[in-house]
């Protein structure tokens, strides 16, 4: 089986660099500059569970793309993903699935427009994961799942191919059969973590050492009524361990959008919060709209100042 990781960031040089320490056919699609860093230092992960050094790992510049593969994983930055498809789009042959992991659910329909229904898996990821300034994989905790499936809730012959393949390599790859399911829980997750650490610009522990918890747990209700009303309400397991998350006295979690903001780089302000608060039939969600309206005007001042 051939996989095609696209990057080598934090997500796909993780996952691309464990299936390939396991024997899988991995390539990896890169930029020419990220071509550069990896052929002088190569692909090297730091993590709990083992680190690795893949001193030439396999690369192909889009331009340079003369086949197709079987898998495709695809884990940029949502506001990426257009250029993204286009870079990879030589990739995709008849049998070609392709398995995001961006948080959100507005990829699906992108990816389905651009490539058709056929071709698009449900994915996601569980894992915090950096580069470091050389370029190297730092995974920052214990998690390292890559859960994936149809998502018309059926089983098919190249999900368990891709299980198959995955089961080698040194992190939790699991199918499910409720995909649409888990990936509205994590974007719930997600969208929550998010608006409360963005919204008050800081970590968990420090909105709960502030007396602020009620913020981050009146944003994952209303994220948790969006996704009922459109059938997808959080199970007892996944809701109790957002709030949790959300909660922990002490916690460093951040969202990952917080530290972009924090760096002034762009955020998927859109594709996380605005495209959950566009789904609101009932539109009462005043604390999401808050939080959104927070990071529509960050990015109107970066782009004022970038003008």
């Amino acid at each position: 089986m051939k996989f095609l990781v696209v990057g080598a960031g934090a997500l796909g040089g993780y996952f691309g660099a464990r299936l390939l320490d396991a024997g899988q056919d991995v390539t990896f699609l890169v930029r020419a500059k990220r071509a550069q860093q990896l052929r002088q230092h190569g692909l090297r992960v730091h993590s709990p569970h083992g680190d690795l050094t893949l001193p030439s790992p396999p690369l192909v510049l889009s331009a340079d793309i003369a086949q197709h593969y079987d898998v495709i994983i695809v884990g940029c930055k949502a506001y990426d993903l257009d250029a993204t498809m286009e870079s990879f789009a030589a990739a995709v042959g008849p049998q070609t699935a392709i398995l995001p992991v961006l948080n959100g659910m507005a990829h699906l329909d992108q990816l389905t427009a651009r490539f058709g229904k056929a071709h698009v898996l449900g994915g996601l990821c569980l894992i915090s994961a950096t580069l470091d300034a050389q370029g190297g994989v730092q995974h920052l905790n214990d998690m390292h799942g890559l859960v994936f499936g149809e998502l018309d809730a059926t089983s098919s012959d190249r999900v368990t191919a891709i299980e198959k393949a995955m089961s080698g390599a040194r992190f939790d790859a699991r199918v499910s059969p409720q995909m649409r399911q888990e990936m509205w829980e994590k974007w719930v997750f997600i969208t929550s973590l998010a608006s409360a650490t963005c919204l008050l610009r800081g970590s968990v522990g420090d909105i709960v050492a502030a007396g602020q918890a009620d913020i981050a747990l009146t944003l994952q209700a209303e994220c948790n009524a969006i996704a009922a009303a459109h059938g997808y309400a959080p199970r007892a397991e996944p809701a109790l361990r957002t709030r949790t998350m959300l909660t922990t006295q002490g916690s460093p979690i951040t969202a990952s959008m917080l530290k972009d903001l924090e760096r002034g780089g762009a955020i998927e302000a859109d594709h996380i919060v605005g495209d959950m608060l566009a789904r609101d039939p009932q539109h009462n969600s005043p604390t999401l709209k808050t939080a959104y309206a927070h990071l529509k005007t960050y990015e109107a001042r970066r782009a004022r100042t970038a003008a």
